[in-house]
């Protein structure tokens, strides 16, 4: 398989082209995204298939583990193909007990970059995107300080490109007088469509708008409707969800998560369902 045989194609922004299905390594580690994987030797065949599959855009952070993903990465595809993009976050940090406290001071974001370099092993990191806002949703207020420091970073060359994570229009506009911001990765799926008016706003400048949770948030009426669509179609849940979400905006990209390679399989072939016009209709009417 090509990366143009994947669902969705690929989107391009900048110098970068991302294949519009990629890959969030997240679930590589133990539960809650905290400890070592289960099933080491797996977890390095997901990130292998992944990429033999065709799939070009890694989803990571350092602090999944914490260090766990990009050990695994480094491991399983260092020397990187040329075209593959990795994309990490900074902003967060694992305490003892696996809570995910802030960590927006300057010389945490100096160190989350540098650390995520070493575990990598690159020189410099193809995307940072920068977690602001709570798990769910942003939280207003000024972002400038955090984001001119990964733009001095940035003119070090220690950063290709810069992206934001759950931040608002307000944020992305004020980011975007300091630095070019190449993508937008927020809480957003079927039932939760707060950020319709952001994913215009972004499709529009050409910027990639990448979907966290596609299955997260819904209300037992949401998934009833989900789950009913899903069978008229004879599809899972899941697949019903990516799809939509591919056919929602060209610039949106996909970063579905597994352990496992066979759920890796069934995921990237779930997105490639085309939901006709009846379906889409139903999911847009799903009670909010």
């Amino acid at each position: 398989m090509t990366t143009t045989d994947l669902p969705g194609g690929t989107f391009t922004v900048a110098d970068l082209e991302f294949t519009r299905v990629g890959y969030g390594a997240m679930q590589l580690a133990g539960p809650h995204a905290f400890g070592p994987p289960k099933d080491r030797d797996e977890a390095v065949r997901v990130l292998r298939t992944a990429v033999d599959l065709g799939i070009r855009h890694i989803d990571t952070s350092d602090y999944y583990g914490p260090y766990v993903t990009n050990e695994l990465i480094r491991e399983a595809l260092h020397p990187y193909p040329e075209d593959l993009i990795i994309v990490t976050k900074v902003g967060a940090r694992r305490d003892d007990q696996g809570g995910w406290p802030s960590a927006l001071g300057p010389d945490d974001l100096r160190r989350a970059v540098r650390e995520n370099i070493e575990r990598l092993g690159v020189e410099a990191l193809d995307v940072v995107n920068l977690r602001l806002g709570g798990m769910r949703g942003p939280e207003p207020g000024s972002i400038a300080d955090k984001v001119e420091v990964l733009a001095e970073l940035r003119e070090q060359g220690l950063i290709r490109h810069l992206g934001l994570s759950t931040v608002d229009a307000d944020q992305l506009a004020e980011a975007q007088r300091i630095v070019p911001i190449v993508c937008v990765q927020n809480f957003y799926n079927i039932a939760n469509r707060h950020d319709d008016a952001l994913i215009d706003h972004t499709a529009q400048q050409g910027i990639a708008y990448v979907p966290y949770f596609p299955l997260g948030g819904f209300n037992p009426l949401q998934s009833a409707g989900l789950d009913a669509v899903a069978k008229s179609l004879d599809a899972t849940p899941l697949a019903v969800a990516l799809a939509w979400l591919l056919q929602r905006s060209p610039n949106i990209l996909l970063i579905p998560g597994t352990s496992s390679v066979a759920h890796l399989r069934d995921n990237i072939a779930g997105a490639g369902l085309t939901l006709p016009p009846t379906a889409i209709e139903e999911l847009d009417n799903l009670p909010r």
